[in-house]
């Protein structure tokens, strides 16, 4: 998960991944972060995110982007 949160300090180091749980819901991030994280998480972990995981429960935190990349693995 280490490696993903480094990913993630690359596209907005100003937010606190570890302990903010409501990153879409609690609109910390927006589209454009959220466009940059979504290909940061596919060149970081060589995968490709499928329009059926980008829901945002799957990005609301950095715990539920963890499991949705261990699903997709």
């Amino acid at each position: 998960m280490d490696k993903l949160i480094e990913a993630l300090k690359r596209v907005n180091p100003d937010i606190d991944y570890e302990n903010e749980k409501s990153l879409i819901t609690g609109k910390v991030i927006d589209s454009i972060d959220m466009t940059s994280i979504l290909a940061e998480i596919e060149d970081t972990f060589d995968i490709e995110i499928d329009m059926e995981y980008i829901v945002p429960q799957n990005f609301d935190s950095v715990e539920a982007m963890w499991d949705m990349i261990q699903e997709i693995m």
